[in-house]
């Protein structure tokens, strides 16, 4: 197909995406297992543009994680009155950390790459090591501190790093190729959705496969809850990174969050009928995301 094809059908190809999920959900176990490589790849490709000098720790990565913080506990507090197991699936979609194809979001957007990458691995780390203790807390689990930890740095980490260091090699070793790679950033794109039919399907998937009769409000309360919060830490999220000059970062540092782990921390530690809001969540940023990357694409300054 030839680039001006292509061109003319990118406003449309992540609509498409998600609704061939939506379709095509019974079959989502059969190429589920791509995902991590998709999202390794994407990463890969945007980190090859990334100058790894302009990483530094920095008061908009602190305050954005303190806002995410206090934003978690409020929404625990204000809804374990009424439903525990509403709360803590509220809870989870704002306690997890950033996901780790945020930054190829954040690039395609115009965001600082550098602060956000920062963010990420900020974000991970500190839940890592802070999670099972509050996890302890909120939760009901039989997991020691050592096992969720070593647990969630095992989920996390290798997708954080990998694609870094990867990128780290080629730039010294194959300079050609990783400028090659790196003037081709518009391959995260296409990548893009390919990821999200995948993920729209796996989540339909999930909800209709632990979908129970008589747990049927509490889902639509969980489904209700993640898409409020959801959209409060994107709109909070580029409100404190407008503070700093960079609202694109701010949004998708605290509204983008890594739902595969959310999912599982919610089935280990929490009512496992929980996972439903990190499970609907998955939807509800990916509906954004693409909303927002048609919505750059339109306008005359964006440039692939």
């Amino acid at each position: 197909m030839s680039s001006e094809r292509l061109n003319r059908l990118k406003p449309f190809m992540l609509p498409i995406a998600m609704l061939g999920g939506i379709l095509f959900y019974p079959w989502m176990g059969y190429v589920q297992f791509l995902s991590p490589y998709l999202i390794f790849t994407m990463l890969f490709i945007t980190y090859c543009r990334l100058d790894f000098r302009h990483i530094s720790l920095g008061r908009f990565q602190w305050v954005l994680l303190g806002v995410q913080m206090l934003i978690a506990a409020i929404s625990y507090f204000l809804l374990a009155w009424a439903n525990h197991t509403v709360a803590e699936g509220v809870f989870i979609c704002v306690f997890i950390p950033t996901a780790t194809a945020a930054p190829v979001i954040c690039a395609m957007l115009g965001g600082s790459l550098p602060k956000l990458a920062t963010y990420s691995l900020l974000c991970n780390v500190f839940v890592a090591i802070v999670g099972p203790f509050v996890l302890a807390l909120v939760g009901d689990t039989e997991y020691g501190f050592l096992e969720s930890f070593l647990m969630i740095l095992r989920m996390v980490m290798p997708l954080l790093l990998g694609p870094i260091l990867a990128s780290l090699l080629i730039r010294k070793g194959l300079p050609k190729f990783h400028e090659n790679v790196k003037s081709h950033q518009s391959i995260s794109f296409y990548l893009w959705a390919v990821s999200l039919f995948i993920i729209v399907g796996g989540c339909v998937s999930f909800i209709i496969s632990h979908y129970r009769q008589e747990d049927l409000w509490t889902m639509i309360w969980l489904a209700v809850g993640a898409l409020a919060v959801c959209l409060i830490q994107f709109k909070i999220g580029r409100m404190v990174g407008r503070r700093f000059g960079d609202p694109v970062s701010g949004g998708q540092g605290m509204g983008q969050k890594n739902t595969v782990l959310a999912v599982w921390i919610a089935l280990a530690y929490m009512n496992p009928v929980a996972s439903i809001a990190p499970a609907s969540y998955i939807a509800w940023q990916n509906i954004i995301n693409s909303w927002q990357i048609m919505r750059h694409k339109s306008s005359a300054d964006f440039k692939p």
